[in-house]
């Protein structure tokens, strides 16, 4: 038995949930993913994972042994990272999620050129609008729109503020009342990015004043910025969105600013990673390549 292989892979089947899904991370076979887990349970003579048929459930000592080994395998890469750090060539694989619309539009291109810079690292992005579980994808760092975190079992870095427009096109603006202050938009049609804490409630500022608008119920909500905006050029509503979305459609005027002297609240994009990668140097120069990048 190879006891640094066997941890690695009993902590894959924890947090996976299966042998199976253990096996395709780990590109194993399902009958090796087994005998690592069986000779480990030999070699500690102590059952870890209660397994049927059907199902499998861990043991109170294998959630135990999971909590101390997750410590002692993280500590083991910081060590590698450590001795890699001195040649400054970080090294190993590197998982990312990032949102769809934003990934594509601003951050892949970023990782691309992050790629070239660290061309030891090898990288899996996961485009994903949905908030995925870190630990049990096995994501070694999230990019993630909202606010700072209060779960003990990540870590976060606030890397970028994004600036906000509300617009909409020219079509869904002819004959509405005159808009020149955020209360002047409680009525009209809200169309919803559907994953917001908050989709309808949109907060603006002009100098020393702030305004939060409690908007009617959304006349249309997507799960992706770029649909959004689709929908507003369709003329079916006023839409908050990222800048970077709709700097052409502002230039050549399919989009309109409503509001232009109230600011909506800037976006901030953190840097999400699980507490065991806090000493992972290939999280640490990822972060910061990409803070410096977009800031």
């Amino acid at each position: 038995m190879n006891k640094i292989t066997a941890l690695n892979v009993f902590r894959r089947v924890v947090e996976l949930g299966t042998f199976r899904a253990a096996a395709d991370d780990l590109h194993f076979s399902q009958a090796a993913v087994s005998k690592n887990i069986n000779e480990l349970e030999e070699y500690l003579g102590i059952a870890l994972i209660n397994r049927t048929t059907r199902r499998m459930s861990m043991t109170e000592a294998g959630i135990d042994y999971y909590e101390k080994i997750c410590h002692v395998l993280d500590e083991l890469e910081s060590a590698d990272q450590s001795l890699m750090a001195s040649s400054f060539t970080p090294k190993g694989r590197l998982r990312i999620s990032l949102p769809m619309a934003y990934g594509l539009i601003k951050l892949h291109d970023l990782i691309c050129s992050f790629k070239r810079n660290y061309p030891g690292i090898t990288i899996e992005v996961m485009l994903n609008d949905s908030y995925v579980d870190l630990i049990e994808s096995g994501i070694d760092v999230a990019i993630r729109g909202g606010s700072a975190l209060h779960d003990s079992t990540m870590r976060s870095k606030q890397v970028f503020n994004v600036r906000r427009v509300l617009c909409a096109s020219p079509d869904y603006l002819a004959g509405k009342n005159e808009m020149n202050h955020p209360e002047d938009l409680r009525h009209i049609e809200c169309l919803a990015y559907s994953l917001s804490a908050s989709p309808r409630k949109w907060f603006f500022a002009k100098g020393n004043d702030t305004v939060a608008v409690e908007l009617e119920p959304a006349s249309y909500s997507v799960n992706n910025g770029i649909a959004l905006k689709q929908a507003a050029l369709h003329g079916l509503g006023a839409v908050l969105l990222p800048e970077e979305y709709v700097l052409e459609e502002l230039a050549t005027g399919q989009l309109v600013e409503i509001i232009p002297e109230w600011k909506p609240e800037n976006h901030s994009l953190y840097a999400v990673y699980p507490y065991h990668k806090e000493q992972s140097l290939k999280v640490r120069v990822f972060i910061d390549y990409i803070s410096d990048a977009l800031n």
